[in-house]
């Protein structure tokens, strides 16, 4: 309702018109010449295809009109040259409208005959040999594996002179975190041992923290956990927190100990 209203050409529209379903490869040899012919002009508008008309007069039976369509290409490879256009007997009334560049719309005709096209028997070799060729690619894999005979990565390293075609982002090295030492290397120490060895460093110093004792004692970190579940109290809050101390039970026997 809101679009400007277009004025519709029906200078042609009683015209008589043949609609024809064609396959693909006609479709794309048709364009082909279509775009050739636009820059020879001396020859605009070149004869792509003819029909041939075909009645026998001498049959006893209703007579029908048969069709034939042979291609004027003749460099199109293994596609078909001839095609039998089967006509449809019955079909929705239709016509064929057009539009200009410049937005105009015409009514180019309407339409008589409508047609399906199919390779004629003449070309059935062609068009297996058409047919395989599509298979064929098809199946050929777009991506493919290949194996570097150079597992050195010599020809990812920048040959001399391309230094300066590097991004200058790739010349910044980041800083490499120190590489924490492993557990798997840290041997235990016999259980008694170590509890001693507990004892007199919370002797120096009433709070550690986990890391600071794994330092000092060079420990596996679980080993020293599962001694500091047993002697300690872990400080979820407060001025120490984040420390390990002596439960109040070892505390009172390590005093004892210092005054005996």
């Amino acid at each position: 309702m809101g679009e400007e209203a277009k004025y519709l050409e029906t200078a042609r529209a009683d015209r008589s018109v043949w609609l024809m379903k064609c396959p693909p490869v006609v479709s794309r040899a048709w364009q082909a010449a279509s775009a050739s012919s636009s820059s020879d002009a001396a020859n605009p508008n070149p004869v792509v295809a003819k029909v041939v008309l075909s009645l026998d007069l001498l049959s006893n039976e209703e007579p029908s009109l048969q069709f034939k369509m042979e291609l004027a290409q003749t460099n199109t490879g293994n596609t078909p040259k001839s095609y039998s256009l089967n006509m449809f007997q019955d079909f929705v009334p239709m016509c064929v409208f057009s539009e200009s560049n410049q937005g105009k719309l015409s009514c180019e005709g309407k339409v008589e005959h409508k047609f399906d096209m199919e390779p004629h028997s003449d070309n059935l070799v062609n068009y297996g040999k058409l047919c395989r060729e599509r298979t064929q690619k098809y199946m050929v894999k777009s991506r493919q594996v290949q194996v570097l005979d150079n597992d050195h990565g010599m020809s990812m390293r920048p040959m001399p002179g391309m230094v300066g075609l590097i991004p200058s982002g790739s010349k910044e090295k980041k800083k490499q975190t120190p590489a924490k030492p492993s557990d798997v290397k840290r041997t235990r120490r016999d259980r008694t041992e170590m509890e001693n060895i507990i004892f007199k460093l919370f002797e120096r110093q009433p709070n550690w923290a986990l890391k600071a004792l794994v330092q000092e004692t060079d420990q596996p970190e679980q080993f020293l956990k599962e001694i500091l579940n047993d002697l300690c109290v872990y400080n979820k809050r407060g001025p120490n927190q984040g420390t390990h101390e002596l439960k109040p039970e070892y505390k009172k026997s390590t005093g004892d100990t210092d005054a005996a």
